[in-house]
């Protein structure tokens, strides 16, 4: 028995806490609390301290292999045997990658500590047993069981449990902006059985505290506190003071604390900035590992080269540069290729990329940096802007396949306005309420614009009431004020004017709302700002309460807010949710105002009645699953006990007592129910977020009964939320139906256009939202989710069973109708559940699918859920209505996981936080409805709009960033290490390198690691503009083309050509010299560094000051760094000799021959890629049309032959003509890409960005106009559209790519010249060469037009009109044919 006690406590121990006075002297605490440790509430977030910091750093470090690898390579270069370098030179770059991290988490960690000893050393008041009174003392010495004392406006220090307030009520209320973002109060209240205390003493405290263990959940406390009597009091969140909050409205509180320090929930749900691995990096890991192999396979090459090498020799016939060891004996040639297995391993480490990772770092931080500062992603009117709290997912941007949104809040401005109701069967339009929903521009922003302390806007407030319900309502006063003066009942009212009644009366006071007045700063309407103040309020409520008679009618007429006069300033609420505040603005407006809220009394000010005050017995709150919420009050008038509930009409309506056909009243309400509920589908049409108000009257038997199990179940730690709901499910029914209402929530500016921008990008994007179907389906047409000419497959299933044949015949329809049709027009849509690229076909676009979430729960089961994937794969748009929390997040894993898609959640609520936990990238939006959801997601912005530039511009260049900056990476340490490889076949693979180990080790680290790291911050493949304007180019990074797994090896085989060419020609240039080993290996160094550095400038798309600088700095301080260590370090490298090296060869000019023409010679295959990559993106129809009208042979030809008189009379000739030539043709504006095309018009722009790719043979042309346009019979909108020559039809191509070349090429006669200054490298440094391709043959070179175009390039459309003087022969001046709009010409 014993045993099964201390199990049995054991358990018990670990669901629950005792919490104690610590005033209670030693002896009298019991052993049973010695046994629990508890925290103390001193702060600590730092990770290190003096001592620990190197070794636990280090040990961090190492947890990345990369790390672990390059130390053993370091220590084994120690190992006589197999050493390739000296040991200390060899462990510098290791050294140095290391320290760097060392240093930035030493920085962090600091920043950490100074924050953390700012908080510990704050100070607050606790009860001291020894001087009996109140002491100041900092944060870190408080501990639980402690009593602390806290003033208005002070931070509470720790999780607190409220036993005194100096409010007579026992209030408190607090702001949970540090918490959760949310600046509306909240209120709090003393635990109930300590309210009647006069005066609280700790001292006098021994009751005991059971509560649950220490968690991060913020909406939920359970305990209750066992009295020295024995009787227990129930604890809720309401009695908590949650550390961080700040005290308002409360001169004075006290409590005891309970949770302290890091057991605290706000620092619970402090879990840091979200780390997560992108799949770009996910891919590059395993490239790594590729890596890896390769490294292995040229070491075991290497070695059994070396050991064949070894073994002709044999025993007698070994070379004199063969060294035997210390015992005169020489290496057999198994233990000679084991030792040399090992030196190229620390030769070759170079392959494995040492600061790829610490480069991607820097460019993720500096490229979330300019993310941060990009202002069109601040909102003014909110004052805030976008946030990354993620930074190692921004590529993933880039790559978003699917987008699941909220609907209210996140597609809407969350900003209510009361437009309808219906009261009794009679519906109410506020029609008028709705013209500030309608104003544009500044007078909009000047309505609404809100405080920072208030969440409720001039909208909501400004209401203007419906004239006949507004005189029913002063009817119904009169008739109360009539029946008050007579003494009689409530019940001789008329049924309509008692619905009229309780309709306002629910309205006023079923809801959480907090009453504030704006004059006072900080307190609320019923708070008192001194003691004076307070006996005054207390004196006040004691003769109020005299003043009520026998029927509750107060003799106060007009009685108006405590401290506030309606001339000095009107009420404020303070609501939870906009749906609240709006409500009670509208009873406001029908004179029936909400003055005050205690915490069990409810102050109503009524037009002839004065102020009523209801008694609340209990509030049940509302919950996603109830859907409802209720108030259990006593009514002042009657005395009876009132339920009023409020919620959603699918779950109110099914709550109404039932009525009887035979009874005329019953008939009556069967009546009016009919009429809401058609009153409720209209408001759904019209997008309006609708509510039912119903009322219950309880006898005192039947609340009686009620409320013990209610007090049960209050007073429960172990299945609270459960018997609470219960509970309230018990006296939720029988309801009587007052009337509905209808809220109207705007939907946020821009919202349309993102959708159709971001569907254009390829993104399907499906709706998650809470609200009835109707009103879902509404904003969805509203905001272009569904299209008026789509077919709707809607789903509302009543059983599994049901849901399983809706499925099943659905799919068999979209299967029978568009099989044909989409097997033929999606080449990409594959079956089964491979990551789905969203075609573009007319045909699914003609479908979407709408699901309620009763039948969503069916389809998510697992034996639907593939046929509910498989329908909704094939529909535009998706619509789930009625969607639990938990239906949203399983919704997005069921795509992720299933279709391997990447996927984005954006939400605005707490109701969202996990779907954007669950998402691949989540998205909060800082609205109405707290920072929930920003705190839990990876990037928060102020508007959906913003999302817009997010991905495609922003996610677009990361991505496109960070993938061609890693195969850089691949590409160059395979290229370097590869010249080591070509030298093993001629130093018989004994691991010697040709190349200084200075310049071995810092190659990578120093010379060549600059400018990829301004190129992956920097580069921009396309223009913002264009990005915008050509949402399709965001494809790429869907479909990964920057990132191929083929491309890596492609840049391998590049690099091990290019180490081919840039190792031999050195070598026959020198071969059979008297030059020495450093005096050949360092113009290979040199080299190496020209032709990286050259195939990253092929690589950049846009040049900055910042790029020319990178590359010129790194070469300028190569060769400092040579000539300073080859004049200063002659015995460096003994017994090798690198002494003036570098100083020699720059007297040679075959260095500077070699270092030129080897550059050039290695790179043509990258060229040839880079423009095979852009005629790729043609069709091959137009390819062949191209190259036959172009007749490029001969225009080469003819090019050459006029080049010297063309060259004279460009610059005169082209520049009139290219005037006269705009001022005929207005172009379209576009003042983003606008550029001059010829040099003396470019002078000042040189210093801007070049981002437009050129042609092989004609150049993007920028006007004076600055519009981008290309000339010719070409395809001219820079590869976005392909215009045939001779029609007015403009045919579009698919646009996945970025910036084809303009043009097709015959690449037999294809010049190097043109081709070189024709890529984007070379594109603004010379002239472009423009000739007619049909008029060159006959024509004179006076009489040739240099710049005769029509053309006008939009990126979103191009328009061309035929062309008939094209086959005639251009005679005259340029000047005359520069005028003639419809003349073409060909641009080489």
């Amino acid at each position: 028995p014993r045993r099964h006690g201390r199990q049995s406590w054991k358990k018990k121990e670990s669901k629950t806490r005792l919490v104690r006075s610590s005033l209670l002297l030693p002896e009298a605490e019991p052993e049973k609390s010695k046994r629990t440790v508890l925290a103390c509430n001193r702060l600590k977030t730092t990770k290190y301290t003096a001592l620990s910091f190197l070794p636990k750093n280090l040990f961090e470090q190492f947890h990345r292999l990369a790390n672990v690898y390059f130390v053993f390579i370091a220590l084994l270069n120690f190992v006589p045997a197999v050493n390739a370098f000296q040991p200390e030179l060899a462990l510098a770059p290791v050294l140095f990658i290391l320290a760097v991290t060392a240093i930035k988490d030493l920085w962090e960690d600091y920043s950490r500590y100074r924050s953390d000893q700012e908080i510990n050393h704050m100070e607050c008041l606790v009860y001291s047993r020894n001087e009996k009174k109140y002491i100041s003392r900092y944060w870190k010495e408080v501990k639980v069981g402690d009593f602390v004392q806290l003033r208005c406006n002070e931070i509470i220090p720790a999780d607190i449990l409220l036993l005194s307030s100096s409010d007579p009520d026992g209030l408190c209320h607090i702001e949970t902006a540090n918490l959760d973002g949310e600046t509306n109060l909240k209120q709090r209240q003393v635990v109930r059985r300590f309210l009647e205390l006069v005066k609280f003493d700790p001292l006098k405290f021994t009751s005991v505290i059971e509560c649950e263990k220490p968690n991060n959940d913020l909406s939920r406390f359970r305990g209750y506190i066992i009295h020295k009597s024995g009787k227990k009091d129930g604890l809720f969140k309401e009695n908590l003071l949650l550390r961080g909050c700040t005290i308002r409205n409360t001169e004075e509180v006290a409590g005891i604390v309970i949770y302290a320090g890091h057991e605290t929930k706000a620092l619970l749900n402090n879990n840091g900035p979200r780390y997560k691995r992108s799949k770009l990096e996910r891919q590059m890991n395993a490239d790594v590992l590729w890596c890896v192999l390769i490294l292995l396979i040229m070491c075991l090459f290497s070695a059994i080269g070396h050991g064949l090498w070894v073994w002709q020799y044999g025993e007698k016939k070994k070379p004199i540069f063969d060294v035997p060891g210390p015992d005169g004996k020489y290496l057999s040639p198994v233990l000679a290729s084991v030792y040399l297995f090992l030196t190229v391993i620390i030769v070759f480490q170079v392959l494995i990329p040492i600061s790829l990772y610490v480069s991607i770092e820097i460019v993720k931080i500096c490229q979330v940096y300019f993310i941060h500062q990009d202002k069109d992603l601040y909102d003014e009117e909110t004052d805030s802007q976008l946030q990354c709290r993620a930074l190692n997912i921004t590529e993933d941007l880039g790559q978003v396949q699917f987008i699941f949104s909220d609907k209210t809040g996140t597609l809407t401005e969350n900003k209510m306005v009361f437009r309808r109701c219906t009261v009794s069967g009679i519906e109410y339009s506020h029609d008028d309420n709705g013209k500030g929903l309608q104003l544009e521009g500044a007078e909009w922003v000047e309505r609404t614009v809100c405080s920072q302390r208030s969440t409720h806007c001039t909208a909501e407030k400004d209401i203007t009431p419906d004239p006949r319900l507004l005189e029913k309502v002063n009817e119904c006063a009169k008739h109360l004020e009539v029946m008050r003066s007579h003494e009689q009942p409530l019940s001789h009212l008329s049924p309509e004017l008692c619905d009229v009644f309780d309709f306002f009366i629910a309205l006023t006071i079923c809801n959480t709302v907090v009453v504030t007045a704006p004059n006072q700063f900080g307190l609320s309407t019923l708070s008192s700002t001194s003691t004076d103040s307070t006996l005054l309020k207390l004196e006040e409520k004691l003769a109020y309460s005299a003043q009520m008679n026998n029927y509750g009618y107060s003799s106060q007429q007009g009685r108006t807010a405590v401290g506030g006069t309606p001339e000095e300033g009107e009420l404020r609420y303070e609501a939870e949710s906009p749906d609240e505040a709006a409500l009670v603005y509208a009873a406001r407006a029908y004179n029936c105002s909400l003055v005050g809220r205690l915490s069990d009394q409810v102050s109503v000010e009524l037009p002839h009645l004065g102020t009523l005050s209801f008694e609340v017995l209990h509030t049940l709150g509302f919950d996603s699953i109830r859907k409802r919420m209720s108030v259990v009050v006593r009514h002042p008038l009657t005395d009876e006990i009132n339920v009023y509930t409020k919620g959603a009409d699918s779950v109110v309506m099914d709550l109404l007592l039932p009525c009887s056909s035979d009874d005329p009243r019953g008939k009556h309400q069967k009546k009016i129910r009919s009429k809401t509920q058609n009153y409720l589908n209209l408001y759904a049409v019209d997008g309006l977020r609708t509510l039912c108000i119903a009322k219950r009257v309880l006898s005192k038997e039947e609340y009686g009964c009620w409320l013990k199990t209610h007090l049960e179940a209050e007073s429960s730690i172990e299945n609270r939320e459960e018997l609470l709901f219960q509970s309230a499910l018990r006296i939720e029914k029988n309801l009587h139906l007052l009337g509905a209402t209808g809220i109207e929530d705007r939907l946020q500016d821009g919202v349309p256009e993102t959708i159709a921008s971001l569907r254009k990008a390829g993104l399907q994007i499906w709706v998650l939202t809470g609200d009835k179907q109707e009103t879902a389906v509404n904003i969805a047409y509203a905001c272009k989710l569904l299209d008026h000419d789509e077919e709707i497959i809607t789903l509302n299933a009543e059983s599994p069973e049901t849901c399983a044949v809706l499925l099943e015949q659905c799919l068999q329809c979209v299967q029978s109708k568009f099989s044909n049709t989409i097997d033929g027009a999606t080449g990409n849509m594959t079956v089964g559940f491979t990551p789905l690229y969203p075609p573009s076909s007319s045909v699914l676009s003609s479908l979407g699918l709408v699901i309620d979430g009763r039948t969503l729960a069916y389809a998510l089961e697992p034996a639907l859920e593939d046929k509910f994937l498989a329908l909704a794969k094939r529909c535009r748009s998706v619509l789930c209505c009625r969607s639990t929390p938990l239906q949203k997040s399983m919704v997005v894993k069921l795509v992720r996981d299933k279709l391997k898609a990447m996927t984005l959640a954006i939400g605005d609520g707490a109701n969202d936080v996990s779907m954007i936990q669950v998402a691949d990238v989540g998205v909060g939006i800082s609205g109405q409805e707290g920072m929930q959801a920003v705190m839990a997601s990876d990037f928060a912005i102020p508007r959906f709009r913003h999302l817009e530039k997010l991905l495609l511009v922003h996610g677009h260049w990361c991505y496109s960033r960070l993938a061609n900056m890693v195969l850089y990476f691949f590409y160059k340490n395979a290229m370097f290490v590869a010249l080591l490889f070509w030298y093993q076949f001629y130093c018989g693979f004994s691991g010697s390198s040709m190349i200084d180990q200075w310049y071995l080790i810092f190659f990578n680290l120093f010379f060549s690691s600059l400018p990829q790291l301004i190129t992956g911050v920097l580069d921009k493949d396309v223009p913002a503009e264009v990005l915008i304007a050509v949402p399709q180019l965001y494809k790429s990074g869907q479909n990964m083309e920057e990132y191929q797994p083929h491309m890596f090896w492609m840049n391998m085989i590049d690099a091990m050509y290019q180490s081919l060419v840039c190792f031999f020609i050195p070598y026959f240039t020198y071969y059979d010299s008297e030059v020495d080993i450093f005096s050949w290996g360092t113009p290979i160094t040199t080299i190496a560094l020209f032709t990286i550095i050259l195939h990253l400038a092929i690589e950049t798309k846009t040049w900055t000051f910042l790029h020319w600088s990178s590359c010129i700095f790194s070469i300028i301080l190569f060769f400092f760094v040579a000539l300073v260590y080859n004049a200063s370090c002659p015995v460096c490298h003994p017994p090798s000799n690198p002494y003036w090296t570098m100083e020699r060869l720059m007297g040679d000019p075959v260095f500077y021959f070699t270092c030129i023409i080897s550059p050039v010679v290695a790179l043509l295959p990258r060229y040839s890629l880079q423009l095979g990559r852009q005629l790729s993106k043609l069709s091959p129809e137009t390819r062949t049309q191209l190259l036959t009208e172009l007749n490029v042979k001969e225009t080469i030809r003819q090019t050459q032959l006029l080049a010297d008189s063309f060259s004279l009379s460009l610059g005169s000739n082209a520049s009139h003509c290219y005037r006269a030539k705009n001022q005929s043709t207005p172009l379209p504006a576009s003042p983003q890409t606008r550029e001059s095309l010829f040099r003396e018009h470019t002078k000042a722009e040189h210093k801007t960005d070049q981002t437009a790719a050129a042609s092989p043979q004609g150049a993007v042309l920028y006007e004076e106009n600055k519009l981008p346009s290309s000339a010719g019979s070409l395809e001219r909108s820079v590869g976005f559209h392909d215009v045939r020559c001779g029609t007015s039809e403009v045919e579009s191509l698919s646009v996945g790519t970025t910036l084809p070349w303009s043009s097709a090429v015959d690449q037999e006669d294809f010049s190097l010249l043109k081709w070189i200054t024709s890529t984007p490298l070379f594109s603004h440094i010379g002239t472009v060469l423009q000739v007619s391709s049909s008029s060159l043959q006959n024509e004179t070179r006076d009489s040739i037009c240099v710049l005769g175009s029509s053309l006008h390039v939009d990126f979103k459309g191009l328009k061309e009109e035929s062309s008939n003087c094209l086959q005639d022969k251009m005679k005259g001046t340029p000047t005359d044919h520069c005028k003639n709009e419809n003349s073409e010409t060909t641009f080489l």
